[in-house]
């Protein structure tokens, strides 16, 4: 027997002839059994007609709200991607969203990796790694270990919460010790426990840039970063008409201090305190037969900064820490960044201007770094 037919059922000889092409084969069936079809027959139709009358029902429904949908597009911007869960509102109630151009801005971008830098840094000592405000911090356990490690400040919260009610109940305490804090010192709140559990991004930033400056942050703010927020607001509800809006929202303002006034306000006082941090720095590099002439420039590699501070600190750097002759970008953030840590090895805080700012050249980040020198080592020999 072949492989085919070991697989085919194989046909037992027909008694009689095949009925003619065309027609079907019926076989009589006892009067019983026929009555109990046409019974059934009879159930199916019903079944059959309640179930197309259903159909037709839900595709009027659905009609229905294609043409509310067509009425009501245009309200909506087409830039903005609503979600279903966007819609479903209350009367007179609202949600805001981020607009996804404002998604691409290069400034969001820039405040969002200071701040994702930042917190990394704070909870490095908990091997914590923040990747994506959104994913990273809505559930609250992130928020709990950087206010705590902030204020010094242990909260009564469970370590561990996978439910979104615990999840909720965690972010609630939290909030509850920020805004404390912050509405103590005027700060307007422009954060909730729905907001942030709903990985609402400008809720998320909103709260970390209002954590940052409360605490005097070592960060640099990027300046005047501001995005567009969709408000989508259901105005009748007997109708469901919604309205969309958008509204500027500024996320960061100025950050002016003493140097941004001397730049902006006082050229002839800049000049002064430019000359006497000369003469600070070169009363020590002097010792190694190097001199600086411009603040702006000879400090944007690093290499002079570490000098410095092996000079102020009283001991030698290992050239293998450092590059004595950085040919790249990347090679003198390195010695910047280098030079950032043993200031704090030394006792200083860490410098609220970025190593990027100095390697480009940026006067105000090059001046605020020698003046914490200045300050701190002005009467070191």
């Amino acid at each position: 027997m072949s492989a085919l037919s070991r697989l085919l059922p194989v046909s037992s000889p027909s008694v009689s002839s095949p009925p003619p092409r065309g027609c079907r084969a019926t076989m009589a069936a006892p009067a019983g059994k026929a009555a109990r079809m046409r019974k059934d027959e009879s159930l199916l139709g019903k079944l059959g007609g309640s179930l197309a009358r259903r159909k037709r029902s839900r595709e009027v429904s659905d009609l229905q709200e294609e043409g509310k949908h067509a009425i009501n597009a245009p309200l909506i911007p087409s830039s903005a991607e609503l979600h279903p869960e966007d819609t479903l509102l209350e009367e007179n109630a609202e949600r805001t969203m981020l607009d996804p151009t404002s998604r691409e801005d290069a400034k969001l971008k820039d405040l969002q990796r200071v701040l994702i830098d930042w917190v990394n840094n704070e909870l490095e000592e908990e091997r914590i790694i923040v990747k994506d405000l959104e994913e990273d911090l809505y559930d609250g356990q992130v928020l709990q270990k950087l206010f705590e490690k902030l204020s010094g400040r242990k909260l009564n919260v469970a370590e561990v919460t996978q439910s979104e009610i615990g999840q909720k109940q965690k972010l609630q305490t939290v909030l509850e010790a920020v805004n404390e804090l912050i509405q103590h010192h005027g700060w307007s709140t422009e954060w909730s426990v729905d907001l942030i559990h709903s990985k609402n991004l400008v809720a998320i930033i909103s709260l970390l840039v209002g954590l940052a400056v409360h605490f005097q942050a070592a960060v640099r703010l990027p300046e005047h970063v501001s995005v567009q927020v969709l408000v989508v607001k259901v105005s009748r509800k007997k109708d469901g008409v919604l309205h969309a809006t958008h509204v500027t929202k500024e996320l960061t303002t100025t950050t002016e201090d003493a140097f941004d006034t001397l730049l902006d306000h006082a050229p002839d006082k800049l000049n002064i305190v430019k000359k006497s941090l000369i003469t600070f720095v070169n009363k020590h590099l002097n010792k190694l037969n190097l001199e600086v002439t411009e603040l702006e420039t000879q400090f944007a590699d690093g290499v002079y900064l570490v000098l410095l501070m092996g000079l102020l600190e009283n001991y030698f750097v290992p050239l293998y820490n450092f590059y004595l002759t950085p040919e790249n970008f990347e090679q003198k953030v390195h010695n910047v960044s280098f030079a950032f840590e043993l200031m704090q090895d030394g006792g200083l805080k860490k410098p609220k201007a970025r190593p990027e700012d100095v390697v480009n050249l940026n006067l105000k980040s090059t001046l605020r770094v020698l003046y914490n020198l200045f300050t701190n080592y002005k009467n070191r020999e």
